[in-house]
């Protein structure tokens, strides 16, 4: 694919990574960091003497704190002239108005005029030891060759691209090089089936779809062109379908195939970048909604980036020179922001992730840390809690003294997940950050860090908000909650500039959904709980909270009490209706492949663990032992399916096509049915 597995390059600090990071990685090693070292723009922030002034002063001061921040972080065609226009009660989000910029110069072109053999990106394939290494010099061409393909072949500046590759060089030169046109790109992750995919294809409108002949995961072989052709039969707007080859295996080619790369060659190394308004959308990207129907978030150009390449640079400490590993896929927000833009943006060398976690086996990602010299490591709590069940033996195996932070992304992290990857893992020494945020936000919005160098970390809690982030917790009246030792919804005061707009084609239901439940705030959907010391730690989904006898627990509370269990490796909790309590609590438990102990002794240790840490209200009335749980192929609990299967309602399973292993739900549907004929609930 493109690029032979032999490219090499310098490591040359660029001027613009020098002059933001010099002082500022030169205090880390302080208990107090100098603000104006931490961050270069506070030195112009009147009182601004420590971070807690820094962090109010951004959230006091929203406009001077974000207009200082994007004139020094980005590279401007045309200033801006106002640095907000937003009223939450209309959801109205307008950013850095009157500025022009282009994305893919940010993320390239400035940095290939000092640094043109840096390492951009590290495509660490499914097949272990075959790594590519693409410069920003190399991305830049391979941006500009695909841009003027698509503009050869009529895509033009307002549409919309839809791309369906797994995480590999020419995934993110599509994303680039339709922000060079001023394209948007709509990227489906590489595990939907043909119908989600022709759904998100319908929705976005897009003529054109780029894919590859074939995926490769876990030593599989993906049908992805088989898939495209499927789905395309359903779209009558698409008029082309861009072809790469990731394998050397033929597929059946059609009237509207372009073989992507023969075509690249074709084209010039030169592509005039458009000039692109800060508020023109700069992508799609569908998140599971309430109703069913995925809804199309859009994000901007210049909020976006700002807010990605600012929590990237300072959430995870990057400084020049790290290796950045998120092993997120780039279907997923975390991808877009933490594998592709927010590291470009920073002129950093960020990790492209093909394989999954324990391909050939369990030490999969710490061989990796060990081959590629990752820094930073960011992954989802379900991946650690799969390795966590494999033993220490795996991670011992491998050097991982190149990490220095450790990151979670997806979901709240149990507190045994999180002592094991500190302790384990990261050898008592790597701080790690629990990192709260969503589609909608753009990029983290709570997190342990940044903070000062000796700041507390614990375990199992997102904790700080982010510069220019102020949560608030409402009540069941929309009454904001002041006091801390407290739970409610998870709101957010003041718009921030990484946040969604709209949602495509609906504005009505972004109003909805965000803006119009706790009016003037922007609800996150999700529970939080506050700490005495003004902590915040997410309880789940609201609509993942258990109302037992008029008692309100999180789901991701209880799990977090099953999975402390010595022989639990990892738990899915749900409700279900239950005609005395009105919800019951069922749990699903993985257990440790080394235990010798009775599945009795377990579900035993389990009550009486949540009845000691949480209630009795909570103990779970079902306890199922699984050999697996539902996850999609990016690693999260399909707790949807669970509950359709408690509910028996094998009907409304839906898509399972998205799934690591869909014969798990076949396994669990079984196992249901055996625990229900033998046992009545408490």
């Amino acid at each position: 694919m493109w690029l032979s597995c032999g490219c090499t390059s310098k490591n040359v600090m660029t001027f613009f990574s020098r002059r933001i990071l010099r002082s500022y990685f030169h205090v880390l090693g302080r208990g107090r960091c100098n603000v104006a070292a931490c961050m270069p723009e506070a030195a112009g922030f009147d009182g601004v003497l420590d971070r807690a002034g820094l962090q109010e002063f951004s959230v006091s001061n929203t406009d001077s704190f974000w207009a200082a921040v994007a004139r020094q972080r980005l590279s401007w065609i045309s200033p801006f002239h106002t640095a907000q226009d937003c009223d939450l009660n209309r959801g109205k989000i307008k950013w850095f108005e009157g500025g022009k910029l282009n994305v893919s110069v940010n993320c390239l072109d400035r940095h290939v005029h000092t640094c043109p053999e840096r390492v951009a990106l590290i495509w660490e394939r499914d097949e272990p030891g075959s790594e590519v290494k693409v410069t920003y010099r190399q991305l830049l061409e391979m941006t500009c060759r695909l841009g003027n393909l698509l503009r050869r072949h009529g895509v033009r500046k307002g549409d919309c691209v839809t791309i369906y590759m797994p995480s590999c060089p020419l995934a993110v030169a599509s994303m680039l090089a339709c922000a060079r046109i001023g394209a948007a790109h709509n990227v489906v992750f590489a595990g939907f089936s043909a119908e989600a995919l022709a759904e998100r294809i319908r929705d976005a409108q897009s003529n054109t779809v780029i894919t590859v002949n074939q995926g490769v995961r876990g030593g599989k072989v993906i049908e992805l062109k088989k898939t495209v052709d499927v789905a395309v039969e359903s779209c009558p707007t698409v008029q082309q379908v861009f072809v790469a080859m990731r394998t050397e295996n033929p597929v059946v080619m059609t009237a509207r195939d372009i073989d992507m790369e023969e075509e690249m060659l074709k084209e010039d190394v030169v592509c005039e970048p458009a000039v692109m308004d800060s508020e023109d959308v700069l992508f799609l990207l569908y998140t599971s909604g309430s109703t069913g129907k995925p809804k199309g978030l859009v994000h901007t150009q210049a909020g976006y980036l700002l807010y990605a390449a600012l929590t990237h640079r300072y959430v995870f400490s990057y400084h020049d020179g790290d290796v950045f590993g998120c092993v997120a896929d780039i279907g997923w927000i975390t991808g877009h922001s933490y594998s592709v833009y927010g590291p470009l943006a920073n002129g950093g060398t960020t990790v492209l992730f093909e394989s999954t976690p324990i391909y050939p086996d369990p030490g999969r990602y710490w061989e990796t840390v060990q081959r590629l010299k990752i820094n930073q490591f960011y992954g989802a709590p379900t991946a650690i809690r799969l390795l966590l069940k494999y033993g220490d033996q795996w991670v011992h195996k491998y050097d991982r003294s190149t990490l220095k932070t450790l990151g979670s992304v997806g979901e709240p992290i149990n507190t045994e997940a999180w002592e094991w990857y500190h302790r384990v893992v990261g050898d008592g020494r790597c701080p790690v950050v629990d990192t709260w945020w969503q589609t909608e936000t753009g990029g983290i919005c709570i997190a342990p860090r940044p903070s000062d160098p000796d700041a507390e970390i614990v375990p199992g809690m997102a904790m700080r908000p982010f510069f220019g982030i102020k949560p608030v917790l409402m009540d069941s009246e929309g009454k904001v909650l002041t006091s801390n030792d407290t739970s409610g919804a998870l709101c957010i005061a003041k718009p921030w500039p990484g946040m969604a707009r709209t949602i495509h084609n609906n504005h009505q239901r972004f109003m909805e959904t965000y803006c119009q439940l706790y009016p003037g705030y922007f609800f996150t959907g999700d529970g939080a709980y506050r700490s005495k010391e003004g902590y915040y730690q997410i309880t789940g989904r609201l609509d993942d909270v258990i109302n037992v006898s008029g008692h309100r627990v999180g789901t991701a509370e209880i799990e977090d009490v099953v999975n402390q269990c010595s022989a639990v490796a990892e738990s899915a909790v749900i409700g279900y209706s239950h005609s005395i309590k009105g919800e019951g609590v069922y749990a699903f438990v993985v257990l440790k492949t080394d235990v010798d102990i009775q599945e009795a002794d377990v579900s035993a240790q389990i009550n009486n663990t949540v009845n000691k840490k949480i209630a009795k209200f909570a103990s779970p009335d079902y306890i199922q032992f699984v050999q697996r749980l539902p996850k999609t192929r990016s690693g999260k609990i399909m707790r949807r399916v669970l509950r359709k299967v408690v509910e028996h309602d094998l009907n409304g399973l839906g898509d399972l096509s998205t799934l690591d292993d869909p014969a798990a739900v076949q396994e669990i549907i079984q196992g249901h049915n055996d625990l229900c004929s033998k046992q009545q609930p408490r």
